[in-house]
């Protein structure tokens, strides 16, 4: 392999075949309800990445029980990990918080908890709890980094700086909870060569996995009127595939990479129209890296 796959990290955990199954939980998020602002990033719209099981207006347990009759048809003797993915998943009283994931854990054949969330919207009661229920079930807690750089983060008006991201990821790690990242390349303002050096950077977190995709206009953000005035760009699939080369050789070979590219719906995404599913963007990514023999963690510790 040319990069720390995912897949055979998780296979690796368990002895059987585990698959997410997102949720919509309910809650909500301090850059929309008015604490920390209104509207969310320029970017944001969480239509793009909510599976069609996944209905805010149902319980935890049906959401899940639904998540289970969608996959089931592949792997019927398949496990499952409760993706509390929509939102930011520890934004709310931990009486509250410990309720929905216990609920999503009472659920016959889930085998450990995913809780996607905002690296501001995480503390020490939190983080006690957490370490606990890590001790009897398998916790994973991922962070939306999306940039180490302080002017993009306010210019997507994400509400917070990079020194918040760092810190909440380093008190999770301490705790032994696993922990992943999540950063957008392409965001306006950056060129090649600044995402590059936040490669090296984000290296040097305390990060078990890694998700990375390509920036997308989705219908209705404020990003799209950006697209439309010609203030930013985004990536061909081909000149994406040699920025994801340039950025992996600097990762560190143990940090696990997730994914690369995400898929929004058809109807939703304005712009890059690539045309391809996920698993050909790999295919099309795993062919270019071994053409160049380009491998992650290859340049870690070399300067620019």
């Amino acid at each position: 392999m040319y990069y720390n796959d995912y897949g055979h990290w998780i296979r690796g955990i368990f002895p059987f075949r585990v698959q997410k199954i997102a949720i919509d939980a309910g809650f909500s998020c301090p850059n929309r309800d008015g604490t920390k602002g209104c509207g969310g990033c320029i970017f944001c719209d969480n239509r793009t990445f909510n599976p069609s099981y996944c209905i805010r207006e149902k319980s935890i347990t049906e959401q899940m029980e639904d998540g289970k009759s969608f996959f089931a048809r592949k792997y019927p003797d398949m496990k499952y990990l409760a993706y509390f993915q929509a939102y930011s998943n520890t934004y709310a009283p931990l009486n509250v918080l410990k309720a929905r994931y216990e609920e999503a854990l009472r659920v016959k054949d889930v085998v450990g908890i995913v809780i996607g969330t905002r690296p501001d919207c995480i503390n020490k009661e939190i983080l006690d709890y957490l370490e606990e229920l890590n001790k009897q079930i398998f916790v994973m807690v991922e962070y939306g980094i999306e940039s180490t750089n302080d002017d993009t983060l306010r210019r997507i008006n994400r509400g917070h700086d990079f020194e918040t991201s760092r810190r909440a990821v380093e008190m999770t790690a301490e705790r032994g909870i696993k922990t992943g990242g999540h950063i957008i390349l392409g965001l306006p303002g950056e060129t090649d060569d600044e995402i590059i050096k936040q490669a090296p950077v984000i290296s040097g977190l305390p990060l078990t996995t890694l998700k990375i995709h390509q920036m997308q206009v989705i219908r209705g953000t404020k990003l799209e009127k950006e697209y439309h005035n010609n203030t930013i760009k985004t990536y061909s699939a081909q000149d994406y595939i040699k920025l994801i080369a340039r950025c992996i050789q600097y990762l560190r070979e143990d940090l696990v990479l997730e994914r690369f590219v995400s898929q929004s719906p058809s109807e939703l995404l304005i712009a890059p129209q690539w045309g391809l599913k996920n698993y050909e963007f790999t295919n099309l990514l795993n062919n270019y890296l071994k053409k160049h023999d380009i491998r992650q963690g290859q340049k870690v510790g070399l300067s620019f």
